[in-house]
């Protein structure tokens, strides 16, 4: 049973920074992209960012330079530095990757909630 686990999720002030983290867990035999997306109550859940099994990134436009995504292979996890937050960052963040483990299915994480105060 493949399973994504986020956590560093928390209520911060505005300026302040987060690290989000992901770890997928089960019978893996490879994770291919890997990334973040968010969903603000009363909005459609948006891409934040991803990172493919090679290391190139694709980000939100609106995020790039606040946002750094990464991927620990060996760990199988992928965080997310969030830097410069503003109170409209405040969303549900899910983790999100496809992955190969008795077949390819795409999967996502139960969310963890990030909460920016202004």
């Amino acid at each position: 049973q493949v399973q994504l686990v986020e956590s560093g999720g928390g209520l911060v002030q505005a300026g302040g920074s987060l690290r989000l983290s992901c770890a997928a867990s089960g019978n893996i035999f490879r994770i291919n992209a890997i990334g973040w997306y968010r969903q603000a109550p009363g909005k459609q859940r948006e891409l934040v960012a991803t990172i493919t099994s090679g290391g190139s990134t694709n980000y939100a436009d609106p995020l790039k330079g606040r946002f750094t995504i990464s991927r620990d292979n060996a760990k199988k996890t992928v965080y997310l530095q969030m830097n410069n937050l503003k109170p409209e960052d405040t969303a549900v963040y899910y983790c999100n990757a496809d992955i190969w483990a008795i077949n390819a299915n795409n999967y996502w994480g139960q969310g963890t909630q990030v909460t920016v105060s202004s």
